[in-house]
């Protein structure tokens, strides 16, 4: 563990505190009695349980997959972790770790063509660690000090795929969404998913996930008078999240947004 800490703090060129890291915490949530989901909490400095912060999901993509999610904090904290942001966003940020044998997406793959092709299907049960991630939030939205108008999803690749499948499983919960290259099924939309505010990130130079399901996906959501920003980056391939990590307003938008009663 303290291999993978000095590790980060070298990545963040100094940025990392001992009080940062002494703060991200290993846990586990025990789905059912043969399912584990491990995940990592990032708690707010000097957490406060008299006052209440925001709650964020962040969950990444199939190459993160395994035991451990040691990969995943290299693309998915960076905001969360650098000090100012911590200063002037304090939240609480969970990271599921994607586990080896199971995607976060309801979604069917065809490796055969690239970029891969995706078919999304929400008719079904949701694939277990996707209904899990989302029961961890609730569980700690009843255990710490959360504003429960203000719980948040994030996602990379499958994990973008994942955040658009989450609003519509569980479409009372998130004040706001931001997935990035990621996909949808565009049959299921409910009047609450045209109530949660997306912002949506794709690079239109992607070999893995077609910009065109981002595209799909955005006027969809304009069909349904949703509230949605889409933002391509042009000649950029899957790692467009680190285009949208440098965007002034990624966290600035997503803390804006706040759940009606």
């Amino acid at each position: 563990m303290r291999v993978f800490f000095v590790f980060v703090a070298l990545l963040f060129s100094g940025t990392i505190t001992a009080q940062t890291t002494a703060s991200f915490e290993r846990k586990e949530f025990k789905y059912d009695t043969e399912k584990v989901l491990p995940y990592r909490i990032l708690y707010p400095e000097n957490y406060d349980r008299t006052k209440k912060y925001p709650l964020v999901l962040f969950l990444h993509g199939a190459g993160e997959r395994g035991s451990d999610n040691e990969m995943q904090l290299v693309h998915g904290s960076r905001l969360f972790l650098d000090e100012e942001n911590r200063k002037k966003f304090p939240a609480i940020v969970i990271f599921p770790q994607c586990p080896s044998n199971s995607f976060w997406a309801s979604i069917k793959i065809d490796t055969t063509v690239k970029p891969r092709a995706f078919s999304f299907d929400y008719s079904g049960e949701a694939n277990w660690p996707l209904t899990a991630a989302n029961e961890l939030v609730q569980k700690i939205m009843s255990e710490e000090a959360v504003d429960q108008r203000r719980i948040y999803i994030a996602g990379l690749s499958m994990g973008g795929m994942g955040t658009f499948e989450s609003v519509y499983r569980y479409p009372k919960l998130y004040a706001a969404a931001l997935p990035i290259c990621g996909g949808a099924d565009l049959n299921s939309y409910s009047k609450w998913t045209g109530k949660t505010p997306f912002w949506i990130f794709h690079g239109d130079a992607d070999a893995v996930v077609n910009v065109k399901l981002s595209r799909e996906a955005t006027e969809k959501l304009k069909s349904i008078k949703a509230k949605v920003k889409y933002t391509e980056y042009p000649g950029v391939n899957h790692n467009s999240w680190d285009n949208a990590f440098a965007e002034a307003d990624f966290l600035k938008w997503m803390f804006g947004q706040k759940r009606k009663k």
